[in-house]
């Protein structure tokens, strides 16, 4: 049974995207909070290295907060960094956009 804070994801191996790099599209589910933001970084880190363009799906996440931001903008960070992959961000609600806009975070997720 899911909790008040539960999170979930889905995890779809697309094949190729139009420009030709494998794609994997994760959907998130729920709250991503203190308490389970490090899923999101457990999920998505290993797959940095390995190229491509990950899209992470955020329209059904119903809450934010302040670490599960981070949590975001650490794996946004690492895929600049390590230059492998391109990481993308997807179906963000107007609350995420105005949490971006206040943190001036926009424009790192819009890259």
């Amino acid at each position: 049974m899911d909790t008040p804070s539960s999170f979930q994801y889905e995890v779809e191996q697309s094949g190729v995207d139009q420009r030709g790099n494998k794609l994997t599209t994760i959907k998130c589910h729920g709250k991503l909070i203190m308490g389970n933001s490090g899923e999101i970084k457990d999920l998505v880190k290993p797959l940095l290295p390995q190229g491509g363009r990950i899209v992470i799906d955020l329209g059904d996440l119903a809450f934010l907060d302040s670490t599960g931001l981070g949590a975001l903008v650490s794996l946004k960070v690492s895929a600049i960094n390590q230059g492998l992959c391109i990481l993308e961000f997807t179906n963000m609600s107007p609350r995420i956009m105005d949490l971006l806009r206040i943190t001036k975070l926009k424009e790192l997720f819009s890259s």
